[in-house]
C-alpha cells in the first residue's frame, strides 16, 4: 500500500509545484535496481537551459541533499537542455549513490540563475539511514526572487568598481531564531568559480517569521561581462543572480588620445629642439649669397648647358646666377638714341649754340662777339695777341 501511494503522493506534489510556477521533475517509476535505467522529466524551467540529472542520497525534498554533490553519483549523471517551452526528458542510469537512503533524483541549473528539484526515488537494495538531526538554531530559506538594485555611474564608466545591492526576503524555517546571520557572497566571472566574502546581517528573525536582507556587492575595477551572484549561508546555497556588467568605454577613449596626443607633443618638442640646433635664417642667406657669387661663371665664359640644369635642380644652393649681358653691335649702339643732358651752366631750357653762331661775351669783354673755334672760344683781345 505504501508503494503504491509514494507515487501518487510525488504525483500530487509535482502537481502543486507546477500549479506555484516552480520547476516539476517527474520519474517513470518510483523504484529500480543498479544497472537499470529510468526516464526523468520535468516543466516549468528556463527555455534552452542546461540541466545536471543525478541521484544523490541522503537527501528529501524538503531538505535537499544534505551532504551536497559528495552524496550523488556524478560519474553516471546526465546532462539535458530543455526545449522552447521549458520541457525536457532524458533516460537516466540507476546506480547506487556513495551516500546511504533515502534517495531523491536531484535536477539543478548548470548555468545562469539557480534552479533545483527533487523528486523521490528509491534504489533497490542500497542501504537507508535516517537523516542526520537538524541544528539546534533556525534554518533561513529564500522566499522571493532575488534581484540586484542599483545602476553604474559616470565613474564606473571611466573604470571605477561596479557596485549593487543585493536585495531578497528570507524566512526562518527552524525553530530557532536567528540572530545576526552570517552570509557569503560570490561573485563568478562566466564559468570560473566565485569568489566568496562574508557579509553579517545586523538583525533577529524569529521562528516563522521573514526579513528582507540588504547586502553590498562589488567588483573589481574594470570589470566587465556576465557574472554570476550567489548568496550562501549555512553551507547552502540559497540564490543566485546574474549581473551583465558593460564595458567601461571610458578607459578605452582615454588610451585613444593618449596614443593621439602623445606623438604630437613629442613631434612639437622634436620641431622645438631643431629651431634652437639649426643656423638662423640671415646666417643662412647670407651662405647662399656667398655661394651664388662663387658659382657664376666669369665674364665672356659660357656655362655648359648641364652646369645650369645641375644648379637649377639644387635649390640649397641659392638662387641660380643671372645671366651676363649680351655685348651689342657698333651698329645698334650707334641707332641706339642718345639720352640728352643738361650741362649744369646751362639753363634746363637752353641748349648749346649751333655751329657758326655767336656765342655769349665773355665777363672781360662784355660787348665784344666771340668767334667759335675748333678748340673753343676765343675773344678778340686773345687773336691781336696772337698777331
Amino acid at each position: 500500500m505504501l508503494m503504491l501511494l509514494s507515487p501518487l503522493a510525488g504525483a500530487a506534489s509535482a502537481a502543486g509545484e507546477a500549479a506555484a510556477g516552480k520547476p516539476v521533475v517527474t520519474l517513470s517509476t518510483a523504484q529500480a535496481g543498479a544497472g537499470g535505467s529510468i526516464t526523468v522529466s520535468g516543466s516549468g524551467w528556463r527555455p534552452r537551459t542546461l540541466l545536471m540529472l543525478l541521484i544523490c542520497g541522503q537527501a528529501t525534498p524538503a531538505r535537499g541533499v544534505v551532504g551536497g554533490t559528495n552524496s550523488c553519483a556524478n560519474g553516471d549523471g546526465r546532462a539535458v537542455t530543455t526545449d522552447a517551452d521549458g520541457r525536457f526528458s532524458r533516460a537516466l542510469p540507476v546506480s547506487e549513490p556513495p551516500a546511504p537512503c533515502p534517495c531523491v533524483v536531484h535536477v539543478a541549473t548548470a548555468t545562469g540563475a539557480q534552479a533545483q528539484a527533487d523528486a523521490v526515488f528509491q534504489v533497490a537494495g542500497h542501504p537507508v539511514e535516517p537523516l542526520p538531526a537538524e541544528p539546534a538554531g533556525g534554518r533561513l530559506a529564500v522566499l522571493t526572487d532575488t534581484r540586484l538594485d542599483g545602476s553604474s555611474g559616470l565613474l564606473t564608466w571611466f573604470g571605477a568598481p561596479p557596485a549593487r545591492t543585493l536585495v531578497l526576503t528570507v524566512g526562518n524555517l527552524g525553530a530557532g531564531s536567528v540572530k545576526d546571520p552570517v552570509f557569503q557572497i560570490g561573485t563568478a566571472h562566466g564559468v570560473f568559480a566565485p569568489q566568496w566574502d562574508e557579509q553579517q546581517w545586523r538583525g533577529t528573525i524569529a521562528p516563522g517569521k521573514k526579513a528582507r536582507i540588504e547586502l553590498p556587492v562589488e567588483l573589481a575595477a574594470g570589470a566587465h561581462g556576465d557574472y554570476t551572484v550567489s548568496l550562501k549561508y549555512g553551507g547552502k546555497v540559497l540564490a543566485e543572480q546574474p549581473w551583465g556588467v558593460g564595458r567601461p568605454w571610458g578607459v578605452t577613449l582615454f588610451w585613444l588620445l593618449l596614443c593621439l596626443v602623445a606623438p604630437s607633443a613629442v613631434f612639437r618638442i622634436g620641431m622645438a629642439v631643431v629651431d634652437r640646433i639649426r643656423p638662423h635664417q640671415a646666417a643662412r642667406t647670407a651662405r647662399t649669397a656667398r655661394t651664388a657669387r662663387t658659382s657664376r661663371p666669369a665674364a665672356g665664359h659660357r656655362e655648359p648647358r648641364w652646369t645650369a640644369r645641375w644648379r637649377s635642380r639644387m635649390p640649397w644652393r641659392g638662387p641660380p646666377p643671372e645671366p651676363d649681358p649680351v655685348p651689342e653691335s657698333p651698329s645698334a649702339a650707334a641707332s641706339a638714341p642718345t639720352p640728352s643732358t643738361t650741362l649744369p651752366w646751362f639753363a634746363p631750357d637752353a641748349g648749346p649754340a649751333a655751329p657758326g653762331r655767336l656765342s655769349a661775351p665773355h665777363e672781360d669783354h662784355p660787348t665784344s662777339p666771340t668767334t667759335p673755334g675748333r678748340t673753343g672760344r676765343t675773344s678778340r683781345t686773345s687773336r691781336k695777341g696772337m698777331t
